[in-house]
């Protein structure tokens, strides 16, 4: 992660319990740009592989097609009732299309991983189910930042 987060250091999160939040979490709020500027926030479900970010949309959305003129985004992952509950990180980076577009299930190998995370943590399957009618985007993140106010419990 190129850019190291520097506010609320005692509260955010250790690599490692990163890792946890990001395996056990099932949805995320995309943010993409349009071509006016205006932001678009959409909800997608999400695998996590230790590097990037994963996420598998329809390709006939608003966010993919936004992500084709400018592949900026950020993707923001929390949850918590109440404040001392809080904890969520954000990803942000330049979007990455990987496979073919709609994924029909051809052969690719840098989408062997991610598919098995994603259809194990989301359908409770071994192998990705296709429908043709979405794609994967890869999410390098080259700035993260993370909070879990229930760190502030020990300080």
């Amino acid at each position: 992660m190129a850019v190291t987060q520097r506010r609320g250091r005692r509260i955010m999160m250790t690599d490692e319990e990163r890792d946890a939040y990001l395996a056990e979490q099932r949805t995320c709020r995309v943010a993409t740009v349009g071509a006016d500027g205006r932001p678009h926030v959409g909800a997608l479900w999400f695998c996590w592989d230790g590097t990037s970010l994963w996420l598998y949309s329809i390709t006939r959305s608003l966010r993919w097609s936004q992500l084709r003129h400018d592949p900026r985004l950020s993707v923001v992952v929390d949850d918590g009732a109440e404040y001392g509950e809080l904890r969520g990180i954000e990803l942000s980076g330049e979007a990455v299309f990987v496979g073919e577009a709609p994924r029909t299930g051809e052969p690719c190998p840098e989408l062997a991983v991610p598919e098995r995370l994603f259809a194990a943590k989301n359908f409770g399957m071994e192998t990705m189910p296709h429908d043709g009618r979405h794609a994967w985007i890869r999410l390098t993140p080259d700035a993260v930042s993370s909070w879990d106010f229930s760190k502030l419990a020990t300080l």
